[in-house]
């Protein structure tokens, strides 16, 4: 059955390349038909844009295709020496506001989504036409798209002027961003994900002090609520809490999908977070953490400098103050474009799906997360006159039968590890720094029993937690020692009480790297199988420096 047209997989795409990628960062598990409709139709089309709009030299952005549940991709690469050549002209001229004016400019697409996002919520969708609500859902493919336009023409620059500063790193010091001097020049930057933690941290430190903790230790959210409502100070706690969620709570539980609740809609996992950081310290974990990464990052750069020869140093501090923004922007993006965005087009399609509902046309408002929006735009002038549930049944029998057969991580006439040298070819930072990564060194004399790369320096020794989802954060306990597939910025929080973290896939900028650097724990990348490996409750102990983690026998 096709599911989103033009973009579903088939063996003619094996015709214009011979390796497309599972995304297992952000489609595993499985999208819903909705969900995956507008990820690849954007993520697709924001990718090329931005690749094009700074002429990137090498790599012209990604191709998309859905199958299964599964987002897959592959790269535009540019092999041409001419073609290369002109567009790395161009690049040098389109690269400048990131060296230049950065600042600027993302505040500048901020306050641009933002202004989208206030218009989409001032649609009164309960009392709006089936005629507004079409043309709602029309201005939320259109945020949508330009979302995607923002977050890769960003992303693209910012990295590319990163992976700029490593290659002027390897040749002038020799090191690269898989070792700890290279981590302590771009650590100790706050972003607006790690001000989210901060003020749920805020909210804890008040709880305790005006006698609440015992309330918000309560088992379920409708009790806690209850609680909150039955004193004054407790219901000017939930006040001042409601209105923050209000601002920062438009994030679903799980990034990269629509078919979990807002923190406005249901306040749990924050709530959980508050309930977390209550046993925790009076001090704000990360602000004591930042100041030590930042004298560690000026001792750093006092020591490089020396070895930088003079006439390279101005080049040099001219990237390095562009590469500092890889790591914020790398978190702080999530905030204001992914999270925000999906849960606007939660909001959009759930309010048709009540709609709908109201008609006759499905039977439950979350059936519409098996519709794509050509099935809406089709019925909506007059639902009455449509039934859509026989097509849902069969799209989420299909999905469910996605969750039981997991996709392969690579389809195409490839072997893994010559499409992944087929990937870094095309030098596109993206992929390199997020998706893909170093390659792991085995060193059989280490005798480690899973070998990856360093995401974040460092040795720890605790206890396994394995963890494949948001929904199993809750049985994290202080110390323990994090193996996940990988982490989002909904994982951000818990980690101020890991000793370490393991993850099978990962690159220097993706979400677990970046977070463990500034909590300055060691994080180990690409073990590849770690979940597979380690069991929940061993004692493990991992060389985040070095990529090496060693299972430690029963005691």
């Amino acid at each position: 059955m096709v599911v989103v047209p033009g973009f579903d997989f088939s063996e003619e795409d094996l015709i214009q390349s011979p390796y497309w990628f599972l995304d297992a960062t952000h489609s595993v598990p499985p999208w819903t038909p909705m969900f995956g409709w507008f990820w690849v139709n954007f993520c697709r089309h924001g990718m090329q844009y931005g690749a094009e709009t700074l002429n990137l030299p090498t790599s012209r952005g990604w191709d998309w295709r859905f199958n299964s549940g599964g987002g897959y991709l592959t790269v535009y690469g540019v092999s041409d020496p001419e073609v290369i050549r002109r567009r790395t002209e161009a690049f040098r001229v389109s690269i400048r506001p990131f060296l230049e004016n950065y600042d600027d400019l993302w505040t500048g697409f901020k306050q641009e989504m933002l202004g989208r996002y206030e218009q989409l919520k001032a649609v009164d969708v309960e009392r709006a036409t089936n005629g507004e609500l079409l043309q709602l859902l029309e201005a939320t493919v259109d945020t949508t798209r330009r979302m995607w336009e923002i977050h890769m023409y960003m992303m693209y620059g910012v990295y590319s002027v990163y992976s700029l500063f490593e290659d002027l790193c390897q040749d002038l010091l020799g090191i690269d961003d898989t070792t700890p001097e290279f981590h302590a020049l771009v650590s100790g930057y706050d972003n607006k994900v790690f001000q989210v933690d901060r003020r749920l941290w805020e909210f804890s430190r008040r709880a305790h002090g005006e006698g609440l903790s015992e309330v918000l230790d309560q088992a379920d959210t409708q009790t806690i609520i209850r609680r909150l409502k039955e004193s004054e100070v407790g219901r000017l706690w939930l006040t001042d809490f409601n209105n923050f969620l209000l601002e920062d709570g438009w994030r679903l539980q799980r990034m990269a999908e629509i078919n979990m609740p807002s923190w406005v809609e249901d306040p749990t996992p924050a709530l959980q977070i508050v309930r977390r950081f209550l046993s925790g310290d009076d001090t704000f974990q990360l602000d004591v953490k930042r100041q030590e990464l930042i004298q560690d990052r000026q001792e750093t750069l006092n020591t490089l400098i020396t070895r930088i020869p003079p006439d390279e140093r101005e080049w040099f501090n001219l990237l390095l103050t562009a590469a500092q923004h890889a790591g914020s922007f790398s978190e702080e993006h999530n905030h204001y474009l992914d999270l925000y965005t999906h849960a606007m087009i939660r909001r959009t399609v759930l309010a048709i799906g009540k709609r709908l509902v109201a008609a006759g046309t499905i039977d439950d408002s979350e059936d519409v997360f098996f519709l794509i929006p050509e099935d809406i735009r089709r019925t909506m002038w007059v639902p009455e006159a449509h039934r859509l549930q026989r097509l849902i049944d069969e799209r989420r029998s299909q999905w469910k039968e996605w969750q039981q057969q997991p996709n392969p991580p690579l389809l195409g006439s490839l072997g893994i590890d010559q499409a992944i040298k087929e990937l870094v070819v095309t030098k596109d930072p993206i992929a390199l720094k997020v998706v893909v990564g170093s390659m792991p060194q085995v060193k059989t004399d280490v005798q480690a029993d899973l070998y990856g790369t360093c995401g974040s320096p460092g040795l720890a020794e605790g206890t396994a937690r394995i963890i494949l989802d948001e929904s199993q954060l809750g049985d994290i306990q202080p110390g323990d020692i994090l193996v996940a597939p990988t982490t989002s910025p909904s994982w951000t929080s818990v980690f101020a009480f890991l000793k370490g973290v393991v993850v099978d896939r990962g690159a220097s900028l993706s979400h677990a790297a970046v977070v463990g650097r500034e909590y300055g724990i060691p994080v180990v990348m690409n073990v590849f199988d770690g979940t597979q490996k380690i069991r929940s409750g061993q004692r493990i102990r991992i060389d985040g420096t070095h990529g090496h983690v060693f299972i430690l026998p029963d005691e």
